[in-house]
Parts: structure tokens; C-alpha cells; sequence
């Protein structure tokens, strides 16, 4: 535990003595930001619409939950952002290792491998949800002065899916940085892998097929879908916890192919 939590200050220091941490963070928050203020203009005219229109018919006033189609719009935009901000995150944290040569400084420390990755990983977790709590105050903002309100669970819900899927990414992000020693190629690849599973989602949603129906399941962002309509389900928990463990013990076994390429 102690050489986790060691990995972990470690990591954690070195994003914020640097200025990617910062630029990361900021650019994230910013575009968060003009989105969701975009996004509220938007469905409140949309809103306006609708009453309009159904007084105009007769039919009264029309209900229209909008904090749920805002949340539902946000995190939707979170989650594509995030695949564009997390490989800014995970591309120094081997590939920049490897290259300084402190890699082989951790190697043969006392620290086992699990502990360098679990630290890693943890760190960069970390960095992520503080890359993210601001958007969470939002919509607890949103909650407090819309009707109808939004139920608790549902924000959590979809918080909850956010968090996942960040912990997926970066997982995977991890295990693609530890594949090279330039910090560009890792970020380039880890981008390119995120585009590639984008496209997978978009090109298979409508698919009936067998193989369209496979993929849809092996989909990171359609497990996401299901959070940000309130809907916990014990398939998405364990697939996002599977693909987690499974970057991890990628990763694991790339620093042991080091190990054993130095022996």
C-alpha cells in the first residue's frame, strides 16, 4: 500500500508541476462551459416552442423535462471531450518515463509492478474527476432553480457512468503509453484508438445483425447511454470494471516484457 500511495503523490505531482494538468483542465472546463450555456439557450427556446405551439392548439401548456434533456445533452458532449482530453493525460505516463530513463529507476526499486501501475492509474483518476467536478455543480445549480426537478439519482447516475468511462479510457490510455517511449506517438495512438471506437458505436447503432449486435455490447460509449438515463445496469458496471482491469493488466505485463528484456 505504502509503495501505491508513493506511485500515486508521485504522479500526481508531476502533472501539476508541469503545465499539462492546467491546459487540460482549462481547455476542458471552457469548452464544458460554451456548450452548456449553448445548450440551455437552446432547449429553453425549444421549450418555449412547445408551450406556444400547444396553446395555440388548444391543448395547454406542455410538459417538457428539461434538466433531464439538458443532463442527457451535456454528458453526451463530456463524453466525446473526454476522449480527446484523457490521451493529453495518459501519454507521458510511461512513454515520458521511458524516455527520461526513470523507468528503470522504478523497475528496480523496491516497488512491485502492480503497485507502479495501480499508482499510475489511481493519479490519473484523480486528475480526471477533478477535470470533471465542476460540471457536476451545473446541474446540481440546474436542479435548484428548474421544475420539474431532477431526480437525485439520475444526475448521480449519470455522473457515475462518466466516471466509468473516464476510468476505461485511461486504463486503456495507460496501456498504450507503455508500448512506447515518445510521448506523440502515444497520444496520437491512444487518440486514434478513441476515433476508432467512436465510429464503431456510431456505425454499428442501428445494426440488427449478429455482428452489429456483437459490437454494439463491446461499445465503451453505449454503456454510457444507459447511466445518463438513470438506469444502473449490472451488464455496463462489469463491462466498464472488465475493460479497467483488462488495461491494467495489459499494462502489467508490458513493464514485465521490460523487466525481462533488461534480464
Amino acid at each position: 500500500m505504502k509503495g501505491i500511495l508513493a506511485i500515486f503523490r508521485r504522479e500526481l505531482q508531476s502533472y501539476f508541476v508541469s503545465p499539462i494538468a492546467y491546459i487540460v483542465i482549462g481547455v476542458f472546463l471552457v469548452l464544458c462551459g460554451l456548450f452548456f450555456y449553448r445548450l440551455m439557450n437552446d432547449v429553453i427556446q425549444y421549450g418555449m416552442q412547445m408551450q406556444m405551439q400547444g396553446m395555440r392548439g388548444g391543448m395547454g401548456p406542455q410538459d417538457f423535462d428539461m434538466p433531464g434533456v439538458v443532463l442527457r445533452s451535456s454528458l453526451g458532449l463530456v463524453s466525446t471531450f473526454i476522449l480527446f482530453m484523457i490521451p493529453m493525460l495518459t501519454m507521458g505516463l510511461y512513454a515520458g518515463e521511458r524516455r527520461q530513463g526513470t523507468m528503470e529507476l522504478l523497475m528496480t526499486s523496491p516497488i512491485t509492478e502492480w503497485q507502479i501501475v495501480l499508482g499510475k492509474f489511481l493519479a490519473t483518476f484523480v486528475l480526471f474527476i477533478v477535470m470533471i467536478a465542476p460540471t457536476f455543480l451545473y446541474h446540481v445549480a440546474l436542479r435548484y432553480v428548474s421544475e420539474p426537478k431532477l431526480p437525485w439519482k439520475i444526475i448521480l447516475s449519470g455522473y457515475l457512468g462518466t466516471l466509468l468511462l473516464g476510468g476505461a479510457l485511461i486504463a486503456l490510455g495507460a496501456w498504450l503509453s507503455s508500448l512506447t517511449e515518445n510521448q506523440i506517438i502515444s497520444a496520437i495512438s491512444t487518440f486514434g484508438a478513441f476515433i476508432v471506437l467512436l465510429i464503431v458505436d456510431r456505425l454499428v447503432s442501428d445494426s440488427t445483425t449478429r455482428l452489429g449486435e456483437t459490437l454494439q455490447y463491446l461499445s465503451i460509449l453505449r454503456h454510457f447511454d444507459d447511466f445518463t438515463k438513470g438506469v444502473i445496469d449490472t451488464t455496463s458496471l462489469v463491462y466498464y470494471l472488465s475493460v479497467i482491469a483488462l488495461g491494467l493488466f495489459l499494462t502489467l505485463r508490458t513493464l514485465d516484457s521490460m523487466r525481462w528484456r533488461r534480464a
